[in-house]
């Protein structure tokens, strides 16, 4: 199944037989809460869930946005209407790291049917509701560890003999600004892959070959154990993730990325460009 949906499929398939349940996680890295934009109006029948505070846990050692507590994500889930089987899309303003986060967590928890609507808000042109939908509960049940991880150790070693993808801006991958953790730079050894060049001028994913290109451009092989992949928190990571599936190859994500690799002033640190 492909990860993404577009707008008119989204859609057709709201107005099918099996509709699927509707996400709306529209956030912003230090901006204001997404839940007045979405009272302002969403895709008819959409839930917010709130990425901060419920696809999270608390702040810490482990990041920014570390995992969330498995059993109070599927309470989450459940109260969004969210079943084993029921297929599920999820969305956001556009920018994609959001929506794309959600899909990871549900992916890694072992739901087996969600997909990100391609282009976000934007891309949908049917009407919007301000009616707040309160859904029959789900039966959804997380089961982590469907999808792989690193920590901070396997990263390393990601960097060291395999691919490990930063997906932040080029500027902060080289330490020329980190306005958010303790150092910038980059963990040695990993290579810039700014989630800006996955998608087109409309925030909508490159077409899979053309993905394809991107990564091996960047070092990724095919039947290899994955290619590695870290961010800021864990957010924009996950639109990395998505990006690479679309193009065929295995994503692992780094949870804590750099908010918890900077943490500890024991880690090496690079800056500037990556060696030639």
């Amino acid at each position: 199944m492909k990860p993404i949906i577009t707008a008119s499929e989204c859609a057709s398939e709201s107005a099918g037989p099996r509709p699927p349940v509707l996400l709306d996680i529209r956030w912003q890295l230090g901006g204001p809460n997404g839940r007045p934009d979405y009272e302002a109006g969403h895709l008819p029948g959409a839930v917010y869930v709130d990425l901060d505070a419920e696809l999270a846990g608390p702040a810490g050692d482990g990041g920014r946005h570390p995992l969330p507590d498995p059993e109070a994500f599927g309470a989450v889930m459940r109260r969004a209407g969210v079943g084993q089987d029921t297929p599920v899309v999820v969305y956001d303003g556009g920018q994609g790291w959001a929506a794309a986060r959600a899909w990871w967590l549900l992916r890694w928890t072992g739901h087996p049917d969600v997909r990100v609507l391609d282009g976000g808000l934007a891309a949908w042109t049917g009407d919007l509701s301000t009616e707040i939908p309160y859904p029959a509960e789900g039966d959804f049940r997380p089961k982590p560890g469907a999808l792989p991880t690193l920590d901070a150790e396997s990263a390393a070693a990601f960097a060291r003999s395999g691919l490990l993808l930063d997906a932040r801006a080029a500027e902060r991958y080289r330490g020329d600004v980190e306005p958010i953790d303790r150092v910038g730079g980059h963990i040695p050894g990993a290579v810039s892959a700014p989630t800006t060049e996955n998608v087109d001028a409309d925030g909508r994913y490159l077409p899979a070959d053309r993905l394809a290109a991107r990564f091996a451009g960047l070092g990724a092989q095919a039947g290899t154990e994955g290619v590695g992949v870290y961010c800021g928190s864990g957010v924009s990571g996950a639109h990395e993730v998505l990006a690479l599936e679309i193009a065929g190859f295995t994503g692992v994500l780094y949870p804590g990325s750099w908010s918890e690799w900077s943490s500890d002033p024991s880690r090496p640190v690079a800056t500037g460009p990556e060696p030639q």
